[in-house]
């Protein structure tokens, strides 16, 4: 039986080791090497010229997560307290924007932000720009949206949003209500009974979502190029200009991958380090 269980496994073994384990070892083999081959730390200490983009990169993929939480977390808690066919239709919504190609999503907003585009000429059709330029007297014509951080941000809440909530849901519909029965029957008012049972008891979903809008947006370089218009580059543009742009150097390109795989590997750990000793208290 045992035999047949590891002949089973011998594809998704295969499938891993080519597809995952073989990519890593590649970029750990060019981190530390020489276009020559030889042994160098040369590619991590050249990484100090970029740190403005590291800092950039996970100030706004943190930014991104932190608005995703305050967004999906209550939607997902309202959702799951509703009906079983409300569910379902809030659901499909949510996940419909996901069946559209990632791209044309984000050339939507293109299209929405731009000093041309529809939210501008919305405001200008209702007469937001005249007041605004009565009151300071100023002369502007748009408000400047696209090529910012806000619209790189804006981009990654409206793509990730679902990897929030969908966890989460899943995580509180599943919950035994006759816990928070018990916690209202024993005198414990609702900001109680929300900070003592539910939310401990819907961490590992928060701790999914945050893992699911973090990861992907840290290492984002489409949103940030589309709706940054390459004004604010991040990691992912980063390493896609040592490999494929003018600055062509796979070796940093491969120290600057590695590295940030190992700060997203080290915050993954600390956060479900944090979610086992929130579930630890909730048990005690």
């Amino acid at each position: 039986m045992k035999n047949k269980r590891a002949l089973f496994a011998v594809p998704y073994v295969g499938w891993m080791a080519l597809f995952v384990v073989a990519p890593i070892v590649m970029v750990v083999i060019y981190a530390f090497s020489t276009a020559d081959g030889g042994f160098t730390l040369e590619n991590f200490l050249d990484m100090g010229t970029y740190a403005s983009v590291f800092t950039r990169s996970f100030w706004l993929a943190l930014l991104a997560t932190v608005i995703c939480l305050l967004i999906g977390y209550p939607a997902a808690y309202m959702i799951s307290k509703e009906g079983p066919r409300f569910q379902r239709i809030a659901m499909m919504l949510i996940m419909l924007p996901m069946w559209m190609n990632f791209l044309l999503r984000t050339y939507s907003w293109m299209s929405i932000l731009e000093n041309t585009g529809l939210l501008n000429r919305l405001f200008a059709a209702i007469g937001v720009f005249d007041l605004v330029n009565r009151v300071t007297g100023s002369n502007i014509a748009y408000f400047t949206m696209i090529n910012t951080q806000g619209a790189v941000v804006l981009g990654m809440v409206y793509n990730y949003l679902p990897f929030m909530i969908l966890p989460i849901y899943s995580v509180i519909e599943k919950m035994d209500n006759s816990l928070v029965e018990a916690a209202r029957d024993l005198g414990a008012g609702p900001a109680r009974v929300f900070r003592k049972v539910i939310l401990p008891l819907s961490l590992p979903g928060v701790l999914s979502g945050v893992t699911m809008v973090f990861v992907p947006s840290v290492s984002t370089f489409a949103i940030s190029r589309l709706l940054g218009g390459g004004t604010q580059m991040m990691l992912g543009d980063l390493i896609e200009q040592q490999f494929l742009g003018g600055a062509y150097n796979p070796h940093l390109g491969a120290a600057i991958a590695l590295v940030m795989m190992v700060i997203v590997v080290a915050c993954m750990v600390v956060m479900n380090h944090f979610g086992e000793g929130e579930e630890q208290a909730v048990m005690l």
